[in-house]
């Protein structure tokens, strides 16, 4: 067995063969929330499983599913939305793309509203049609592949509008709205936006005011505002939903994904507003989506439940302490050498160093202890940094753990 083969975790850590353990400081893939080892997800998962593993909806009940979909709308604060499951984040994505559109023709009864409109620094997704609409640098398709499709607007962060001199705020929506009227808002389906920015810039948050002249600018227009939470969602910012962080920023439809399943299973959800829902049920409208053979999974469902189980038995205020304790800390490296910026929202940063220092520090933090997960995102040269994002339920010891790793190994690079 190699000596880096992880053997056992609990928490926020992983023990390996050779005795030495490590702190996730982002989540796995940003995605383990709750941490390793659940007793909430395995009670679950051991309920489920001795009941059925698997039931087809013209014969088993799928009550474990409708409970998960009435939990999760009141657990982010939309109990009134509708749901549709999946198996995981880029298939939600699709999946609200395909609703978007069918609700913009029912609505506007107009059978040409089917473009999508994202940002120059944004991921939604590892498949063709995702990729394509989306504006990570690394991951664009071939010209040829991405039939057409590409982002519409300029994120409101610099360098990607403007360099880093400029200072956006709430006036950078009107590039949504110049994007819209470009291509005719009669075309447009949806506005597709991550609330606060993932891994392809590094933690990026929007100015305030933004996401809510975003959603006047659409909803003048009749165009649906989807916001891709798949990373943010589930107290991930500090808030249910990152969107709560900005009073008028609700969207017509969220998707979550990586919160929700928590590391243990895939799984992608997509919130429907009670406004716009019904036009999907309407005889005019167009088949929905299907979700596949293995969406609705009783034991998804269930390993979803128990990661709401350990998520709802948070003490929000000690969450909220948790947070401030990363943001002080992490914020007290802005004045060393190597790093050019430092932000967030919290459990959630963007740690900006100067270009080519990337993996060194990387290669420092991992042999102190502590994993990171790297993001390039924008400008000439391209930004880059690790992304801190560690498990909600870290104590406050994990906290200094990390945050003493992460500014010995920046002190160690100056």
């Amino acid at each position: 067995m190699p000596d880096w083969e992880v053997v056992a975790a609990s928490g926020p850590w992983l023990h390996r063969a050779d005795g030495r353990r490590m702190l996730d400081g982002s989540s796995g893939l940003l995605c383990t929330n709750i941490g390793q080892n659940s007793p909430k997800v395995l009670a679950r998962l051991q309920e489920q499983f001795t009941c059925y593993s698997f039931g087809g909806a013209a014969v088993v009940q799928p009550q474990t599913q409708m409970e998960l979909m009435d939990r999760l709308c009141r657990a982010v604060g939309r109990p009134e939305d509708s749901v549709a499951l999946t198996t995981s984040g880029t298939l939600g994505v699709e999946i609200a793309i395909g609703l978007a559109r069918n609700i913009a023709r029912v609505r506007g009864k107009c059978q040409d509203r089917a473009d999508i409109l994202t940002s120059t620094l944004s991921y939604h997704g590892n498949s063709a049609l995702t990729l394509a609409l989306a504006g990570n640098h690394a991951r664009r398709p071939h010209p040829g592949d991405a039939v057409g499709f590409a982002p519409a607007f300029p994120a409101p962060y610099p360098p990607t509008h403007g360099d880093r001199e400029h200072v956006c705020d709430a006036a950078c929506a009107l590039e949504v709205e110049w994007a819209i009227d470009k291509r005719g808002e009669e075309n447009v389906a949806a506005v597709l936006i991550e609330p606060v920015n993932g891994t392809t810039g590094g933690a990026y948050v929007p100015p305030d005011g933004y996401l809510r002249r975003v959603s006047e600018i659409c909803r003048e227009r009749a165009v649906l505002i989807i916001h891709d939470e798949v990373l943010t969602g589930l107290w991930r910012t500090g808030t249910p939903l990152a969107s709560d962080h900005w009073p008028g920023a609700e969207p017509d439809l969220c998707i979550l994904s990586k919160g929700l399943g928590g590391g243990y299973t895939g799984v992608g959800a997509v919130l429907v507003s009670p406004v716009v829902a019904p036009l999907l049920q309407g005889q005019d409208a167009d088949p929905l989506p299907a979700m596949g053979t293995m969406a609705n999974h009783p034991l998804q469902a269930a390993a979803c439940l128990g990661v709401l189980d350990e998520l709802e038995s948070l003490d929000l205020d000690v969450l909220a302490a948790r947070g401030q304790q990363l943001k002080t800390s992490l914020e007290a490296l802005a004045g060393l050498p190597p790093v050019r910026d430092v932000r967030g929202l919290g459990h959630l940063y963007g740690i900006e160093v100067e270009p080519g220092l990337l993996w060194p520090l990387l290669e420092e933090t991992e042999k102190r202890g502590v994993f990171f997960y790297p993001f390039t995102g924008a400008g000439s040269p391209r930004s880059e940094g690790l992304v801190v994002a560690p498990p909600l339920t870290c104590s406050s010891n994990d906290i200094v753990y990390l945050t003493d790793v992460l500014t010995d190994s920046v002190s160690a690079l100056s």
